[in-house]
């Protein structure tokens, strides 16, 4: 089954606020407090990503950028990647539907992501931060070639702190197998 990834825009709102509010709830089950995962989670993830999509970011450098991955027409991963103020480019969200974990979507968003960021953004870091108890995704970062760069707390929806990693893509590695 092909997939076709996209750019996403204000039309894709409400998928991706309920695809990610499914991934949390799968993903983050007995990492992340319940109450942070309860009934108002798909209703606070669409006013979200209403916002972000919606909102004015000032020129393209300052731009977030959505990437959508579809399948027969169905939204079944995205990406979004957010210049950080420390001339990085932050790796937001990156999930797919559970139930398809697994078969590729989740590195063809990647790959997506890393070559969108060698192309628009050369000599730009990729980062992402990950919640150390979320050991499917590390393994998943690591394998495909993320160096960790940090380790601290960060701060969840509802004022939770968990202990997090910070990974990376230096730029090198990402214009000499993305460009």
């Amino acid at each position: 089954m092909s997939t076709l990834i996209r750019p996403g825009g204000t039309p894709d709102a409400e998928a991706v606020a309920e695809l990610h509010a499914a991934s949390w709830r799968t993903a983050y089950a007995g990492i992340v407090p319940d109450s942070a995962l309860g009934d108002g989670l798909a209703a606070e993830r669409r006013e979200i990503w209403e916002l972000r999509l919606a909102a004015e970011y000032g020129g393209p450098e300052n731009t977030p950028e959505l990437l959508i991955a579809e399948r027969d027409g169905e939204v079944v991963g995205f990406a979004y990647l957010v210049p950080h103020w420390d001339g990085r480019i932050l790796l937001d969200n990156l999930h797919v539907r559970p139930g398809l974990t697994g078969g590729g979507i989740g590195r063809e968003l990647l790959d997506a992501a890393r070559a969108h960021t060698a192309h628009r953004h050369p000599r730009t870091d990729l980062y992402l931060e990950v919640l150390q108890a979320n050991t499917r995704a590390i393994a998943f970062y690591e394998r495909e070639g993320a160096h960790r760069t940090a380790v601290r707390d960060g701060v969840f929806p509802g004022g939770h702190t968990l202990p997090e990693y910070e990974y990376t893509w230096p730029a090198s590695d990402l214009a000499r197998h993305w460009s």
